[in-house]
């Protein structure tokens, strides 16, 4: 009478036998095909597209191969579907693990660094654009928004900038600055009012340009108070805030 236990074909290793595996160079490499098509896409390439890898002259080569890591234990063939191919053991294991690290990875995304942006309303002569008076309200962007930070918002007023895409209405995001450089925009303080132009300055004179033609060019005139409060860094569009 046979003992069942010992029922085992010599060319199929028992589970405690998958660490002695020894594969050849291609089955290595066949192996490992197949494990990245299933991480990548889900599935097992086909016998076709194994040849079209591996430079076989037809799909029967890319089948023989598959047999041998049958008979090692490394996969397990399903006849009927040019994709059965299926891994064991340790291979599935890594796989799923793999997924399951790309899974978590995708879903435990960090969570985006807010700014909290105060919304600069009308500024008093004389008292720094910042001050608390000054502030109607404040607005939380994500920190992404913006190539640099920025230190507060300013309600556009008008379209003298019209042609740079600065709109009535418009919130402007503005890093604080003292100085400029010729063609930046600009939230410049002359005299009693705050305004946003294009900079431009010569060797004799300050120039602050409109961005509409139907808006004439401001000169600064030497006696007159002016200062430089900050660069545009940004826009938000007035109906983003409707």
């Amino acid at each position: 009478m046979v003992n069942k236990s010992n029922n085992t074909s010599s060319d199929m290793p028992s589970f405690s036998d998958k660490f002695t595996i020894k594969l050849t160079v291609r089955q290595q490499q066949i192996l490992e095909l197949i494990q990245n098509s299933i991480a990548r896409t889900g599935s097992p390439p086909t016998r076709a597209e194994i040849a079209t890898e591996f430079g076989f002259k037809s799909a029967n080569a890319s089948e023989e191969h598959l047999k041998a890591l049958a008979r090692k234990g490394a996969i397990e063939l399903v006849s009927g579907t040019s994709r059965g191919i299926r891994l064991k053991g340790d291979s599935l294991q890594s796989i799923n693990a793999t997924r399951s690290k790309q899974f978590k990875e995708q879903f435990s995304l960090p969570i985006p660094s807010l700014l909290q942006l105060p919304l600069i309303g009308r500024v008093a002569a004389g008292s720094p654009i910042l001050a608390q008076e000054h502030v109607e309200q404040s607005y939380s962007f994500e920190s992404s928004m913006f190539a640099r930070k920025p230190d507060y918002l300013l309600k556009v007023k008008g379209m003298s900038m019209r042609d740079a895409g600065i709109m009535d209405g418009d919130l402007l995001a503005v890093q604080s600055a003292k100085d400029a450089r010729n063609g930046q925009i600009v939230v410049a303080r002359l005299g009693e009012e705050v305004t946003v132009k294009r900079y431009r300055r010569t060797q004799n004179l300050i120039e602050l340009l409109p961005e509409n033609p139907d808006f004439k060019i401001i000169t600064v005139d030497p006696e007159e108070p002016f200062a430089i409060e900050g660069l545009a860094v940004g826009l938000i569009r007035n109906t983003f805030m409707m």
